[in-house]
């Protein structure tokens, strides 16, 4: 949740808080000016003490009875009053560290200089779109290799997934798709801070099919901007509904695609753990127990993917569709479906399918399909920059 709903969350607490210290206050027990409308009228010739009558030491019941019930009212009224003190100051703790991310963040843009670190797994093809992303516009940025077995290295993030990217070490944003929408509208839309535009992608919880509860961004392939902006931006008819159809497509269809291929028999299991040990961060025995044991269950995991996913019997049929499926989209007059450039979803696909390079699969679907000029020409664009380790 951003700092700015938690401001308005202390705000309206603070509101509350103060408004019931103030009634309980202003309260018949707390106005002490009336304090004898209270109290019952004795007689002094009766056989009770009266208001001030009693000898030194000595409350009548009815008078300790009203002063008990005043000392609470008014420990009541103060709590109130003291919480909503807290409140306040939290509100303002919390606006003040909005304000001062936001004046950091934007002098930080208007030098050029927003320190981004990114927290993955080298063979995710979800954090590999953020790289294809980040290379792409020249972003300078540092790798934090996450561990896949203890993930110690996101243990202060309840967000428990990859990729994560931290924006001037304040800003946490979390999902390739948000984390894309997000950069992408913050260089268009200089005016708009980061935590602004984060705002447009509100986190949504829920339970699949399975029980499980899962996160979701809404609006996650959209770029924020219109206007000249969008004119700019998308400058052909219908470009902008291309592209976000074809960044679903690729977190939807092409993503699934890849563990079946890659797993699909038990030497390109093997393999592809080979591959993913020697690029991860694995200890040793972690590394030897996922390279024979894991290979082995992803092996015996692919088939129930296949199954899950409604693929062919020969997967590489599927893949091989899928890449062609997309090269007939970007067409024979574009070099990229974003035109000169590539946009978007060209980005997307091509993250998504480079991290099976080296691998059985990623050879298979250069040699059978018509994908390699276009991918030959993503390579070139994203200039494959070795981000600071």
């Amino acid at each position: 949740m951003g700092v700015y709903v938690k401001s308005k969350m202390a705000a309206a607490c603070v509101r509350r808080l103060g408004k019931v210290g103030r009634l309980v206050l202003d309260s018949p027990a707390c106005r002490t000016v009336k304090c004898h409308a209270l109290l019952p009228r004795n007689s002094l010739n009766g056989p009770r003490r009266a208001y001030g009558t009693g000898t030194e030491g000595f409350t009548s019941r009815p008078l300790r009875n009203f002063s008990t019930q005043l000392r609470s009212a008014r420990v009541l009224g103060c709590a109130f009053l003291l919480g909503g003190g807290m409140g306040l100051y939290q509100t303002i703790k919390l606006t003040f560290q909005r304000h001062l991310a936001e004046e950091e963040e934007k002098s930080a843009a208007a030098s050029g200089e927003v320190k981004l670190t990114l927290y993955q797994y080298k063979t995710c093809p979800f954090c590999s779109k953020v790289r294809a992303f980040l290379d792409f516009h020249g972003f300078q940025y540092e790798i934090v290799e996450v561990n896949p077995v203890m993930r110690k290295e996101i243990k202060w993030s309840s967000y428990r997934k990859v990729p994560i990217l931290m924006v001037n070490e304040s800003i946490q944003l979390n999902d390739s798709s948000v984390i894309i929408s997000t950069l992408k509208t913050f260089l268009i839309s200089r005016e708009k801070t980061i935590p602004q535009i984060l705002e447009c992608y509100p986190e949504m919880k829920s339970t699949n099919d399975s029980g499980k509860e899962v996160t979701e961004f809404n609006n996650k392939y959209w770029i924020m901007v219109g206007g000249t902006e969008e004119e700019k931006l998308y400058p052909e008819k219908g470009s902008r509904k291309e592209e976000i159809k074809w960044r679903k497509w690729a977190d939807d269809w092409l993503v699934h695609l890849i563990s079946p291929n890659v797993y699909r028999t038990p030497n390109e299991a093997l393999a592809s753990f080979d591959y993913i040990v020697r690029e991860g961060k694995f200890s040793t025995f972690e590394g030897f127990f996922a390279k024979y044991v894991g290979a082995g269950a992803m092996w015996i995991i692919s088939k129930r993917l296949k199954n899950r996913h409604n693929l062919q019997n020969d997967v590489r049929l599927d893949l091989y569709k899928a890449a062609n499926d997309w090269v007939a989209a970007v067409g024979k007059n574009r070099k990229f479906m974003g035109g000169e450039a590539p946009n978007l979803a060209d980005l997307a696909v091509f993250g998504v399918l480079r991290v099976m390079e080296g691998l059985e699969a990623f050879d298979d679907m250069m040699e059978n399909t018509k994908i390699k000029p276009w991918y030959k020409r993503m390579e070139k664009a994203t200039h494959h920059k070795e981000p600071q380790q």
